[in-house]
């Protein structure tokens, strides 16, 4: 690599001068001591701003700190400067240029650049073939902001070129969430070399497949030794299967399968069973030229059909993402897309409806100054940070500007180049784009909109949760639940915007038997309407759709157009309305197990209605399916009919009796007797949870408060209070006097501070139960256990309002949140009159994969979100929607 001069630049200045290597060594002195290397779990952000989406790529570049690895844009590194104190930083500069035309006029050979040194991703919209990549680096000292340009490893002091050196070759902290990078680490299997195939006559037809133990026609793996086509497990690639692919690996042994519908000339999904991991497999195109599959004429799609054998416009892909209209995009401020991380867009539908919104624009993105001056020492770890960057980026418009005129009609005539290509070499002007997948779904490429990258965020709102911190799709409706929860754990002062989603529902239960009532009211954030299939207004086009879509099935014809049943909206409404059957309903005027009905009423209605309807269920055999329905969703909704009326004249409540509670006595005895000696803690326990990466003092703790039940118990003590500040702490036991005595301060009375005993929360909150429900139980029965498990039975209505006692958060936005229990609960009640501004659409036959799409409503017309590309709707596919946002009308 060219060394280059060292250069100094002071702002103002006439210019630079080059100074000896013992200037550099004295003006780096005094700040040696916050100069650090890179140790292994140090995440260094060398891709995008803490506070903003600022990248090197960015006009101003990126400043990365060099103690704390922490990255800025050149808008907020001096914030943190005050703050910290922290002087050296590494700025980082990419600069893209076009490359040399040829004489021919095309771009000249591609060549490595060796001045690509920075781990970087690159543009997806700028084609590699005619731009090519310079990085620059050099340190930065602040406050008078003397620059020392990198490499310079003569002149810099080995510590200093050691972290340099550490930090410009260090792996993006979110290399995970990357499909990409994700799948280009997959290791190669080591049965691909020498893969066994029996010669047994079996090939493969290219459509029509179907489990050879079962009925199932998707999720299906074929295996490249003997050629058997099985289903795979449930949620073992985002989608239902019974296990047959892995119950013929147990018999047989043959180690390597392909998921059918994933052949594509670049490769497909292989499976290892042997080594238990999705793999690579070099001679995959040999393997299943085995069975008579050609690779270079597959295209991936589930059920086998190549792309044109389906009708436009009638697949719920083309119709939700109006494929085929010439979609305007749009931009400026609202109008910012978000990019796919690889199954994010569950999060980019629910979060674009989320800003839409302008009570969650205030709360976040009104306070910004304010939030970002007292945000941690480490911003991308507090959610109110995280949240108000993502409402700036998505609501000030710098990141979402229309393009040059130049730039418009250039790419223009690199679009009508690519289909006239494709026009001679006979293909339809629908194969010249990619197969339907999660990422590049959508066929007709936006102009210059690149939207921003939710990395951060994601990392952040996902962490410790099994599901969203994966790259396999989820329910957005789950997410939804899981964001306010974390809004109302992070809400900064009194204010919280997940108020407006806030409502309560009274239940009215009755017993068949004695026709005596019980009401009981419980706190909810959206309303799940069901798909009232029986009230559809076509069904003698479904039933002779379903006749002929199984004959062509069964003679591996192309499916027919699809017809999608018809279900009138008030059907739907009347079935959220009627009484449904409680199982298990124990009558307190009979004491005894009967018959019960329930009703729901709303007891108020919030400010903003969020409607789920109920498209995906269980089949016979347990695999998840969705309803391809169209609802006639209105744009105008009046619920106020669902209005709850209360105990009503003539009508007699229940007695308010609990159902006794029955526990086992060997369960009795194992509770009691799991607070142990502190020097019997299971070692080999502490050592398993370690070896994963926790503080060894918090995994003593772990086994300690579990009663040595074993890693996986202690394990799931750890994941409940890792965030808790002293989970670190040694263990300490205060007045432990042996058995006799520690049984007693166990079990016996409360301290001074009404707080109970922190062993005896843990056992309980082991089971399953949250931390405020074993503290209240404990203060109401004097810390006994026995007791306090017999309250938690006996009060179940508690586990609902548990929601409401927060604890304070480790972080300086929450240090205004209240601990106590409110005096009610918070809800916005008004009329039930509502209109239509957003709506989630999903793609795909269930929520474990597909693709999400938000429709929204700005200044009077629907514009569409999906993923990165912001464009003003043609045909809103209101009828096919997941979810719906409703604002109330102002009575």
């Amino acid at each position: 690599m060219q060394r280059r001069g060292a250069l100094f630049g002071v702002p103002g200045g006439s210019g630079s001068r080059k100074m000896a290597a013992g200037d550099i060594g004295e003006l780096l002195v005094p700040h040696m001591p916050t100069i650090r290397v890179p140790r292994s779990g140090d995440r260094v952000y060398k891709n995008e701003c803490a506070f903003s989406y600022d990248s090197p790529n960015s006009e101003g570049g990126l400043y990365v700190c060099m103690n704390t690895f922490l990255a800025f844009g050149r808008e907020h590194v001096e914030r943190h400067f005050r703050k910290t104190g922290q002087s050296v930083y590494m700025h980082l500069k990419r600069h893209v240029r076009e490359k040399v035309k040829g004489a021919s006029g095309g771009a000249l050979p591609k060549r490595r650049n060796s001045k690509i040194f920075l781990d970087l991703d690159t543009d997806d919209d700028l084609n590699s073939d005619d731009y090519e990549y310079e990085d620059e680096a050099k340190l930065v000292i602040f406050p008078d902001h003397y620059e020392i340009a990198l490499p310079n490893i003569e002149e810099l002091p080995a510590l200093v070129t050691i972290a340099c050196d550490a930090v410009l070759s260090s792996k993006s902290p979110y290399r995970k969430q990357d499909p990409d990078t994700w799948e280009n680490e997959l290791p190669v299997s080591k049965y691909a070399s020498n893969l066994a195939q029996l010669d047994n006559g079996v090939r493969i037809p290219p459509s029509g497949w179907k489990c050879a133990r079962c009925d199932l026609r998707e999720n299906l793996w074929l295996n490249l030794t003997d050629g058997s086509v099985l289903c795979g497990k449930w949620f073992f690639d985002s989608s239902g299967g019974n296990g047959h692919a892995l119950e013929h690996y147990r018999d047989m042994g043959y180690p390597l399968a392909v998921k059918l519908g994933t052949i594509t000339p670049d490769g497909a999904d292989v499976y290892s069973f042997q080594e238990e991991e999705p793999v690579l497999d070099p001679h995959l195109a040999k393997h299943l030229a085995h069975f008579g599959i050609d690779m270079l004429h597959m295209h991936g799609t589930e059920n086998g059909l190549r792309d044109n054998d389906f009708k436009p416009r009638v697949s719920e892909w083309e119709v939700i993402q109006e494929t085929g209209t010439k979609l305007k995009p749009m931009y400026g401020p609202g109008y910012t897309g978000l990019k796919n991380l690889g199954n994010s867009c569950y999060l980019s539908s629910v979060m674009q409806a989320i800003f839409s919104i302008p009570e969650f624009q205030r709360a976040y993105v009104g306070n910004l100054p304010r939030i970002f001056d007292y945000s941690p020492l480490d911003p991308t770890q507090d959610f109110n940070t995280q949240m108000t960057k993502l409402g700036h980026g998505l609501l000030s418009g710098q990141y979402s500007k229309p393009p040059m005129k130049s730039e418009l009609i250039e790419q223009v005539m690199k679009e009508e180049q690519k289909l006239l290509r494709c026009r001679l070499a006979g293909h339809t002007e629908l194969e010249a784009w990619p197969v339907r997948s999660e990422k590049g779904h959508h066929p007709e490429k936006s102009l210059q909109q690149n939207g921003i990258s939710p990395r951060m965020f994601k990392a952040f709102v996902s962490k410790s949760h099994p599901e969203f911190s994966s790259n396999r799709q989820q329910d957005a409706q789950e997410f939804f639940l899981h964001l306010v929860n974390l809004v109302e754990r992070n809400r900064i002062g009194s204010e919280n915007p997940s108020d407006v989603f806030r409502f309560l529902v009274e239940e009215r239960i009755q017993c068949c038997q004695t026709r005596k009532v019980r009401y009981t009211e419980r706190v909810d954030y959206l309303m799940q309407l069901p798909v009232a299939m029986e009230a559809a207004t076509n069904k003698d086009e479904l039933i002779a759709y379903e006749l002929t879509r199984r004959e062509a099935e069964a003679n591996r014809r192309p499916l027919p157009e699809l017809v999608r049943a018809k279900i009138p909206f008030s059907a739907c409404l009347q079935a959220f309305s009627e009484p449904e059957n409680v199982d298990d309903f124990w009558s307190s005027a009979l004491q005894a197990k009967s018959a019960g009905v329930k009703t729901s009423r709303f007891a108020s209605f919030p400010e903003y209605l969020v409607v789920q309807i109920k498209k995906f269920t269980f089949g016979l055999d347990w695999v998840p399916k969705k309803f391809d329905v169209s609802i006639d969703m209105p744009d105008l909704l009046d619920i106020s009919h669902l209005r709850a009326r209360g105990l009503q004249p003539g009508e007699e409540e229940l007695p308010d009796i609990s159902p006794p509670i029955v526990i086992p006595d060997d369960s009795k005895d194992r509770l009691m007797n799991q607070l142990i000696d502190p020097s019997d803690i299971d070692e080999s326990s502490v050592m398993q949870l370690a070896e994963m990466g926790f503080p060894l003092e918090a995994c003593r703790k772990a086994v300690y408060f579990t009663g040595n039940m074993g890693a996986e118990v202690a394990f799931n003590w750890i994941i409940v209070h890792m965030e808790e500040p002293d989970f670190a702490e040694p263990l300490t036991m205060p007045g432990y006097g042996g058995a006799t005595s520690a049984g007693a301060s166990v079990f016996g009375a409360t301290g001074l501070d009404n707080q109970p005993p922190e062993e005896i929360i843990a056992i309980i909150t082991s089971m399953g139960f949250h931390r405020n429900q074993a503290i209240q139980a404990l203060r109401a029965t004097n810390s006994n256990l026995e007791r306090a498990l017999d309250w938690i039975f006996s009060h179940p209505e508690f586990e609902e309002d548990s929601d409401f006692v927060i604890e304070m958060e480790n972080n300086a936005n929450a240090n205004i949140i209240s601990e106590a229990k409110p005096e009610g609960p918070r809800v916005k009640d008004g009329s039930g009159m509502y209109e239509l501004f957003a709506f989630i659409s999903h793609m795909g036959t269930s929520t474990m994969s597909g693709h999400y799409v938000c429709h929204i409503k700005k200044e009077g017309r629907w514009v569409i979100y999906n993923d990165h590309r912001v464009c003003a709707s043609e045909r809103p596919p209101k009828d096919l929607g997941y979810m719906y946002f409703y604002r109330r009308i102002p009575s």
